[in-house]
């Protein structure tokens, strides 16, 4: 059974806590992590690309010249995709990239994913979040004193407002951190 130290925020041991073998000591399929990333990358897509096609584009709908008797080819419409300021035939058009990944996939990703962490030694159990004010610079004091990287994924258990509102404070985050609602 794995164990991982419990830390308090000024990076001190204050215990140690087991961690189940189904979840931390599980396989790391790289397949399966590569599929979540890009199931993750493609939700987040925004798919607006987009060419106007000939009845889009400004333009009289006038016959050019007449079909017959000129000598020259026929033509409907100076909005054609053959000519020069035509439409697009076949261009691009909004599309949602996102697409369904099933939850066995995504729970057996994040477990991978978990054992990574743990077996390099990125994982980290902090005793409690809790903060007196709602400041971005205590919540990135306390990461620097945990000597956490730049990008930080924080889960907490209980609705702790502090660190929530400061994460977000005057409309950035501090170098990437993240906070998700633990799972139920």
């Amino acid at each position: 059974m794995p164990k991982v130290d419990v830390i308090d925020l000024n990076n001190q041991k204050v215990g140690e806590l087991d961690l189940s073998d189904a979840v931390f000591a599980a396989p790391v399929n790289e397949a399966l992590l590569y599929e979540a990333v890009r199931h993750h990358l493609a939700g987040q897509r925004r798919g607006t690309a987009k060419t106007k096609v000939r009845r889009e584009v400004a333009g009289s709908g006038r016959k050019l010249w007449k079909q017959k008797g000129t000598g020259r080819a026929r033509v409907g419409s100076i909005r054609s995709p053959l000519w020069r300021h035509g439409g697009t035939a076949h261009g691009p058009v909004p599309r949602d990239y996102s697409y369904k990944l099933s939850r066995k996939m995504m729970l057996g990703a994040l477990r991978a994913a978990l054992s990574a962490k743990l077996r390099d030694g990125e994982l980290k159990v902090v005793q409690a979040f809790s903060f007196e004010d709602n400041k971005t610079r205590s919540v990135r004091a306390a990461l620097d004193r945990l000597k956490a990287p730049k990008t930080v994924l924080l889960v907490d258990t209980e609705q702790n407002r502090n660190l929530k509102s400061s994460r977000s404070h005057a409309g950035r985050q501090p170098r990437g951190q993240r906070l998700c609602p633990a799972p139920p």
